[in-house]
């Protein structure tokens, strides 16, 4: 027995006990616009995900999250800023903890214990040219009952993957995921993916971080298909408009365009809000 804890400290060697490596890896989502080939309508938009390509082993060509290893002396939050930069070239964005991935042999070089996070940004306010191997990748889900298909595309590849959800309590609706079909994606990233959209999409509807996607300025009509990129489903104007008065304020700038009748423009409240704090 110890008599205190300078006597313990003094006799404790860390070499007693295994080791175990920390990871930070970051999921970075943006809303692409494409435009619609007809010009009544807003453009067409699709949720993005970053992916790099790893260069090395293991899983060397395969795409990943942004992702590294946590410093001995670093702030576990200070680790994905400095990765994402050194990663991708990406800065000053929003970043929020997704959770904790510790399944024994999810990494094949040792016991590796990784600390997800959700990034979230308008990709076209980025400033700043991406490291060569970062690239966007479009997302689309289709779900039929407990069977998810995800596809990731980008100009010249499409990645697939295949995901079981399994219902793990009733009393709190809680799912686990079993990958089915994966060959593009490495480590355990398909399952981080799915629950970070899962995140996403239930945060849309009680905070508002859905304007981390948002340009300063920009139409109801745009907004609202942001929501429905998310929520995976079409909301309708009078019940979408209510839930987001108080979120937003009209302002004298107008959209106008060639075949479009001139748009109110809005701005998101929070920014008053930062500015006065």
């Amino acid at each position: 027995m110890y008599k205190n804890e300078k006597e313990f400290l003094k006799a404790y060697n860390p070499e007693d006990f295994e080791r175990l490596s920390m990871t930070a890896d970051i999921m970075v989502l943006s809303v692409s616009s494409y435009e619609s080939n007809n010009y009544r309508k807003t453009d067409e938009k699709h949720m993005s995900v970053l992916l790099v390509k790893r260069e090395d082993y293991p899983f060397k060509d395969k795409w990943c999250f942004p992702g590294g290893f946590v410093g001995i002396n670093e702030n576990l939050d200070d680790a994905p800023i400095r990765i994402l930069k050194n990663e991708t070239n990406l800065s000053d964005i929003y970043l929020e903890q997704l959770y904790t991935n510790g399944e024994v042999n999810r990494d094949p070089r040792m016991r590796i214990i990784s600390t997800s996070y959700i990034a979230l940004v308008d990709k076209n306010r980025l400033e700043g040219k991406l490291k060569d191997n970062a690239s966007w990748f479009d997302i689309r889900i289709l779900e039929e009952k407990d069977i998810i298909d995800i596809y990731l595309t980008n100009q010249s590849k499409e990645i697939h993957i295949k995901i079981k959800r399994i219902l793990k309590e009733h009393t709190t609706d809680r799912y686990a995921f079993e990958v089915l079909e994966n060959k593009d994606l490495a480590f355990d990233h398909a399952k981080v993916l799915l629950n970070g959209l899962m995140r996403i999409r239930n945060k849309v509807n009680y905070t508002d971080i859905v304007f981390n996607m948002m340009p300063e300025y920009f139409t109801l009509g745009e907004l609202q298909s942001v929501y429905e990129v998310i929520l995976g489903k079409k909301l309708l104007d009078p019940a979408f408009r209510r839930i987001i008065s108080s979120k937003v304020k009209k302002t004298s700038k107008m959209r106008t365009g060639e075949g479009h009748r001139p748009s109110a423009l809005f701005q998101y409240k929070g920014k008053e809000k930062n500015k006065n704090s």
